[in-house]
């Protein structure tokens, strides 16, 4: 039996379901199921890879290939039970970087192995520098989302010097490879340059900019690991970098329209500069209007279309089923109820469809912000929770803001305003929300699930 043909029509079949699983993962009703295809596709694969594979291989080599996967497994299994909604873009960093990290440490390990072959070190050298890149500026995103790394760094010149970094970098990629040197030291030279260089990628990069650097990431992941497959001539691993590849390429080209940013400012590393906000804005000087609980609840409950922003404090708060709840006694009172989803609400993309799936918000209610920005002005009440920059309109008016530029949903054309936060601070870009002075807005501060439990009761003793 040829187990070589058995092996390719496992790999077959491992990218095929790759392919229904990102297609079913375009849907939140069907995305689970997406990720059990595609889960099943890798498990058949790696299975296949290590029972059919040819040679001899030491019984030892299985026993750690074993418990690799197991201790893998577990870890995975239990990081991603426990994880709190608000740390889910730290882990997909973390998961990310080590992605990037295992196609670096394969080019380390191959190169010896294929000296003298100019193609096939090109293609090492190329995983080997996206792969070291993804995994340090992955590490740096993940710090900087959980509050570890705090502060944005840039050093005078920055873009000048990081792109002076990149050429020489794949300079160094470039002259290993067409020298046919032996010379491990220069390849780790090589390693060590693109680790740098994805540190002072992603350090000088602000919070507000992150979802479309862990997208970009994510597509540098995914063409390390088909660099990968060409090396190893594995159909799987190719049909999985290319999707990743691809499918983060085509998210970080929207992230960067939904932003107003230039992709080739994004690759270079050109984020808010140059912007006197930039630092920590310009305060915006006015009054605010508080709004009390019973106030809140009257104004909901008369109301005929309610538009609802969600934002991280919403995530922070663990509120998604709380709003939920409010939603559906809303609509059982005959309130027309529409979510506003802002493409790089939160941390990541997607992380508010994600968070309100999780609390089975129907997700005919979330709307785009290009099909929800006509309604505001025909809706009655807006509640934003826990959002601020995606509803800043100095993004339109303000040439000196960092946000200046950017999409955001049209708010303050609603009739009323109520903006749930726990206090004036200032949102993850750092500047003031011109939104908080409008006089149609009223602020309702708090903790997001107390203070939409408290409207809830509210509502409940109203007829």
């Amino acid at each position: 039996m040829n187990f070589k043909y058995i092996l390719d029509l496992i790999y077959l079949v491992a990218s095929v379901t790759f392919v229904m699983g990102l297609k079913l993962l375009s849907n939140p009703q069907t995305a689970r199921r997406g990720n059990l295809w595609a889960a099943f596709g890798m498990t058949i694969a790696v299975i296949g890879t290590i029972a059919l594979h040819h040679g001899e291989v030491s019984p030892v080599i299985y026993v750690l290939i074993g418990a690799a996967i197991v201790i893998g497994s577990i870890i995975g299994w239990f990081a991603a039970k426990r994880v709190k909604m608000t740390a889910m873009p730290e882990m997909v960093s973390l998961f990310n970087g080590m992605g990037g990290a295992c196609a670096a440490l394969i080019s380390l390990l191959e190169f010896h192995h294929n000296v003298g072959n100019t193609m096939r070190i090109g293609v090492i050298m190329a995983g080997l520098i996206i792969g070291s890149v993804s995994f340090s500026g992955s590490i740096i995103a993940f710090m900087k989302l959980n509050g570890t790394l705090k502060k944005s760094f840039r050093l005078p010149k920055y873009n000048i010097l990081n792109t002076i970094m990149l050429l020489a970098v794949a300079g160094m990629g470039v002259g290993v490879t067409m020298s046919g040197t032996q010379n491990m030291s220069i390849v780790f030279l090589t390693f060590a340059m693109a680790l740098i260089y994805g540190i002072m990628f992603v350090v000088p990069i602000g919070g507000a900019d992150m979802p479309v650097v862990i997208s970009l990431l994510n597509s540098f992941t995914g063409l390390a690991a088909a660099f990968g497959g060409f090396l190893y001539n594995n159909q799987v691993m190719l049909t999985g970098g290319i999707l990743v590849g691809s499918a983060g390429t085509l998210l970080t080209i929207v992230m960067c329209k939904a932003m107003n940013r230039p992709l080739f400012n994004v690759i270079f590393g050109a984020f808010g500069e140059g912007s006197t906000a930039a630092a920590g804005g310009s305060k915006t000087h006015g009054t605010i209007k508080d709004i009390s609980i019973s106030d809140a609840a009257v104004l909901l409950n008369y109301s005929k279309n309610l538009i609802i922003v969600p934002g991280y404090g919403l995530a922070v708060a663990q509120a998604q089923h709380v709003i939920h709840e409010l939603e559906t006694l809303l609509e059982g009172r005959g309130v027309n109820v529409k979510y506003a989803i802002h493409p790089v609400a939160g941390r990541m993309p997607g992380h508010m469809n994600v968070l309100l799936a999780e609390s089975n918000v129907d997700y005919n209610k979330l709307e785009e912000m290009e099909e929800i920005n006509p309604e505001f002005a025909n809706t009655d009440v807006v509640l934003v929770v826990g959002a601020n920059d995606v509803v800043n309109p100095a993004a339109k008016t303000d040439p000196s803001s960092p946000i200046y530029g950017m999409p955001i949903l049209d708010v303050e054309n609603a009739r009323h305003i109520i903006i749930n936060k726990r206090s004036m601070n200032a949102g993850y870009a750092g500047i003031d929300n011109d939104l908080f002075y409008n006089q149609k807005t009223s602020m309702l501060f708090g903790d997001a699930k107390d203070a939409l439990s408290k409207l809830i009761a509210e509502l409940k003793t109203m007829n």
